[in-house]
């Protein structure tokens, strides 16, 4: 098991109120998979993501277990932290052009973790960058090149050449192909599963686009209000969501060639629950089309949904499949 995530909770202070950003999440990523993480925002996405390298700000609180290669990182020191982020897990940021240094050249910006992890001289590491961004499809000559004379696809390539850097094990892609057109689009997600298959490596991908997150990765994990709602592989839960949510995520993208969702694509009633506030039973019941009773009390977890899938909604449960939903609750139009 590359990665064991267990019971992991992040809390935000400000001020005099605590924000409850993530509440239990557990999953698992195995050596050459790529797992999705969808949801809206504010569903705690990229708080998982950046909390596995304890890279969130100072105000916030994590607790669980980030079993990462064996080790716990959550109860990892400073020093075991720096030397794991680069050469054991790296991240590709969403907008490349403020995650870059303006005013380095591209080449010295890959050079950099280098020179720091793998300990190798100028000449050693001048080779490794160009091997790398030939790899990504930049030009090995555009290494003297600055960041704004690149277009934001060779940019967003850069990052991902510097995240494969020092070799890691693990790569978080948050939100990679933000602002880029599809075609470009489409060549970073090759470039990425390319990356994944050829050298077996674990990806954590995170994405608004679901169609992106479908034809990317392996399993699925749906976030909503802190929690995962729903979890496994990714065609199914596109294809046959379980999940109230999971079903009006995928009935909110229109369908290329289907005029019906193109004429009338779902939505959501309502807003997602104050982070803030004590949450009783499921989180998504005050928008839910289905729900009845027992949800806005009942003690909410992952149960199984079918091989290899779990969903936290109660009507996975025979004891619960038939129950009647409230009649005053707004209607959700579930994918088909």
């Amino acid at each position: 098991m590359l990665l064991e995530v267990d019971d992991l909770s992040v809390t935000y202070r400000t001020g005099n109120d605590t924000v409850r950003a993530v509440r239990g999440v557990s999953f698992t990523l195995d050596a050459g998979e790529t797992l999705a993480m969808a949801g809206e925002s504010g569903s705690g996405k990229s708080t998982v993501a950046l909390s596995l390298l304890r890279l969130l700000p100072a105000s916030a609180i994590v607790t669980g277990t980030v079993r990462f290669e064996d080790e716990n990182l959550v109860e990892a020191n400073w020093a075991r932290m720096r030397a794991v982020r680069w050469a054991g897990a790296s991240v590709v940021f969403q907008g490349a052009m403020s995650a870059l240094n303006p005013v380095r050249n591209i080449g010295e910006q890959i050079r950099e973790p280098i020179l720091l992890h793998e300990r190798v001289g100028e000449r050693a590491a001048s080779a490794r960058t160009a091997e790398l961004l030939d790899a990504v499809g930049v030009a090995s000559r555009r290494a003297g090149s600055y960041p704004h004379e690149l277009s934001g696809g060779q940019r967003q390539r850069v990052m991902i050449a510097m995240a494969m850097a020092c070799r890691p094990n693990l790569i978080i892609a948050d939100e990679p192909t933000t602002a880029l057109d599809v075609i470009v689009q489409a060549q970073i997600l090759t470039l990425l599963t390319d990356l994944v298959r050829d050298t077996r490596i674990g990806m954590i991908m995170i994405s608004h686009d679901l169609s992106v997150l479908a034809e990317t990765c392996d399993r699925m994990a749906v976030m909503y209000a802190g929690h995962v709602v729903e979890i496994g592989p990714s065609h199914q839960l596109i294809g046959e969501p379980k999940h109230p949510y999971t079903q009006a995520l995928s009935g909110a993208f229109p369908r290329i060639g289907d005029p019906s969702s193109r004429l009338a694509p779902a939505g959501l009633p309502g807003d997602p629950p104050d982070l803030r506030q004590t949450i009783e039973g499921c989180p998504f019941a005050p928008r839910c089309a289905v729900s009845f009773a027992e949800c806005r009390s009942h003690d909410i977890g992952l149960w199984s949904a079918g091989a290899h899938r779990e969903s936290a909604c109660l009507r996975v449960l025979p004891e619960f499949a038939d129950r009647p939903a409230l009649p005053h609750e707004p209607a959700i139009e579930a994918a088909s």
